[in-house]
């Protein structure tokens, strides 16, 4: 199993991360290793791989809370209820409790308050990163568990480079001329880069921030995608939690 790996979350010794791949259990086309019950994948091999890969960063599957995302900006505390809640954020300051972001090409973004300690994982595709959802995450973990800005790191996860990154002009007139690039009347979204600035303009040190180049798209044999494989593309799971005997 292939997972990827934050340098900077992993310097914190009570900090479990990772974000899978399609690489795992030897699985095959088209699903292959795949986390998402809604693309058509066998339920049961689904549930295996989900194990299989809290298994990988020493965690037990039933304590990993996801959300059904919608491409919003709605922001969940992660608490003892039942996952699958709609919501595209989740934030928790609970010890061993884990939280999922389902991608496919959408950025994912991790955070962590080594302070409060209070972890945040979010699914920002091009709606979401819109709406602002990751800069919104940030004031609610500030409202909500008394967070500094100084004090929270952040990793952007894999997600779809602006070259593969196609758009209409209604969603790229959305998005300020800097996240936009014209080639030959076509439109081109730089979602990573309007993530990472919402980041620094919430208040993040730069020094903070870890963003993923690895472009979702491009690496075919490493990485899902709907844009490049449609309904063929199965999802992977980017996962934060705090251990428990912190």
């Amino acid at each position: 199993m292939i997972i990827i790996r934050s340098s900077l979350l992993n310097k914190f010794e009570n900090v479990i991360f990772g974000f899978s791949t399609k690489i795992g259990l030897k699985r095959n086309e088209p699903f292959f290793f795949n986390t998402s019950h809604s693309v058509g994948d066998n339920n049961e091999l689904v549930e295996e791989n989900r194990q299989a890969l809290a298994s990988q960063l020493g965690l037990d599957s039933y304590l990993i809370k996801s959300q059904k995302q919608i491409h919003s900006d709605i922001i969940r505390i992660a608490d003892e209820r039942s996952s699958l809640e709609e919501s595209d954020a989740l934030i928790t300051n609970r010890h061993g409790t884990a939280l999922a972001v389902s991608s496919a090409d959408c950025a994912s973004v991790f955070l962590y308050d080594p302070v409060k300690k209070v972890i945040a994982a979010i699914h920002s595709g091009w709606r979401g990163t819109q709406k602002n959802i990751a800069g919104k995450t940030i004031k609610a973990v500030i409202k909500n568990f008394n967070s500094t800005p100084d004090d929270l790191y952040a990793y952007i996860s894999p997600s779809v480079s602006r070259n593969n990154y196609e758009v209409g002009s209604e969603v790229a007139s959305l998005f300020q001329s800097r996240y936009i690039f014209n080639n030959n009347g076509k439109y081109y979204l730089d979602v990573s880069s309007a993530v990472y600035d919402q980041l620094t303009e919430t208040g993040l040190r730069t020094g903070n921030i870890q963003r993923s180049l690895l472009c979702s798209y491009e690496l075919k044999n490493l990485f899902h995608s709907y844009r490049r494989d449609g309904k063929r593309s199965g999802r992977a799971w980017g996962i934060i939690a705090m251990k428990e005997s912190d």
